[in-house]
This record gives structure tokens, sequence and C-alpha cells, in this order.
């Protein structure tokens, strides 16, 4: 400040980013972390899309289950769930068999190595997610990604069940 002029005006503080910025940036986040997940799993040498693997992947935690149910899981159309399905039985990884209680119905199950499958990809997502929380998180963040965690689970959850203050 030279003699006689006036003091600089503070900084204008800038406006806090619109909720619609912020989910852009935070699709953009998803999008990238999902395609590193995929890449960093192995998911990409398995020939199976996300898609497909996503069906395994219900089929393996539900146990025996219809294609309705898989569908309505996965919020598809039983078409596509028809076209992971003849997929996923080519690679061996599911079949097929009539429902005990209802002829008419066929009952999916995973081949044991689908299991396993779906087994390495978590565990090679899992671990990924931990060496890069090492390498990029300071431990003074940690208690932030926790809160961020949290409020991701939150909106995973929005519209699904009634807002509890």
């Amino acid at each position: 400040m030279t003699p006689g002029s006036a003091p600089a005006p503070p900084p204008a503080s800038t406006p806090p980013p619109s909720p619609s910025d912020t989910a852009q940036r935070l699709n953009q986040a998803m999008k990238r972390l999902r395609a590193r997940l995929r890449a960093e799993s192995g998911q990409h040498a398995t020939g199976l899309t996300a898609t497909q693997l996503a069906v395994l992947a219900e089929v393996v935690r539900e146990g025996p289950v219809t294609a309705a149910r898989l569908a309505a899981l996965e919020h598809v159309t039983p078409q596509a769930i028809a076209q992971s399905l003849t997929v996923l039985k080519a690679a061996g990884l599911v079949h097929g068999a009539p429902d005990p209680r209802d002829g008419r119905r066929k009952l999916i199950s995973a081949d044991p190595s689908a299991g396993a499958l779906i087994e390495r990809l978590l565990a090679g997502r899992a671990s990924f997610l931990a060496r890069a929380i090492t390498q990029v998180v300071k431990p003074e963040e940690r208690d932030a990604l926790e809160k961020a965690v949290e409020l991701l689970e939150r909106l995973a959850g929005a519209g699904s069940h009634p807002h509890i203050p």
C-alpha cells in the first residue's frame, strides 16, 4: 500500500458450488473410480461386461433365483437379464434347473467357479482401494473420508426410504 491510497478490499468470498455443479463433479469422479476399479480388479480380463458381472454377483448372493427376481434386483428388463444369463450360461458360470415347487419356472444357480470369480474381483477392488487410501489420503484426512463414505451411502439410499431427521 502506498501512502495516501485506500486499503485493498478484502478478497471476495466465492459462493459454494450449486448442487448441480457438485452433482456433475461427483458423477465424473464416480465414473473415473468405477473405471479404475474395473481395471485394477481384473474385470476386463474376464471378458464379461459390468452388467453381466452384476447379474452374476446377484445369482451368487441370492442362491437359486428366478430371472424375474434378478430383473427386479437389478432394475432392468427381463430381456436384459435373459441376454446376460445367456452369456453367463455359455461361460459355465450359471445354470438353470426347474423349480421343484413350480416346474414352469427355472431357478438360476451359480457354479462354484462363479463365487470364486466374484470373490477375486471384490478382493482386487478392496486391495486397490486400501492401497490408494494409504498412498493418497493423509492420516489427518481419514475422518473426512469416513464422513464422505457415510454421505455416499446416504446418497445411494436417497428416495428408497423416508428421510428421518
